[in-house]
């Protein structure tokens, strides 16, 4: 089986970072992912609002470079996560992040003339890396 997804978009909200009991760091946030359409002569706009949970040191450097606005590229599984509230059982999606891609904001690029400074993220952050 094969299960993998791939979205760009903007966080709606600041990440959520928290720890879990034995330690691990996760990050929650949504995006929003924007696409548009043509329904006859009209463009219809669509957007995806995508919740997103990034594990181990992704998930501390999305805590400390990302903000509500940020642009990403997140590639991960699709998960289903279930529970059951007042007799009633309930389901919700989710992305479960293997790496998440900082992009930069709109003008950010031209008006540094290109990355630097010391609050820069890394370009790319995943946990299958080594170091």
């Amino acid at each position: 089986m094969y299960n993998k997804v791939i979205f760009m978009g903007n966080l709606t909200r600041d990440p959520e970072l928290r720890y879990s009991p034995q330690g691990v760091a996760f990050a929650t946030f949504t995006i929003a992912v924007n696409s548009r359409t043509k329904q006859g002569d009209e463009w219809k706009e669509e957007v995806l609002f995508m919740d997103i949970t990034v594990l181990g040191k992704q998930a501390e450097n999305c805590g400390e470079y990302l903000s509500k606005g940020s642009g990403v590229l997140v590639e991960g599984r699709l998960r289903e996560r279930k529970w059951e509230t007042e007799g009633q059982k309930k389901s919700k999606f989710d992305v479960l992040a293997q790496t998440v891609k900082f992009l930069p904001r709109r003008g950010e690029a031209a008006a540094k003339g290109g990355r630097g400074g010391d609050s820069t993220p890394p370009d790319e952050i995943s946990d299958l890396e080594p170091f």
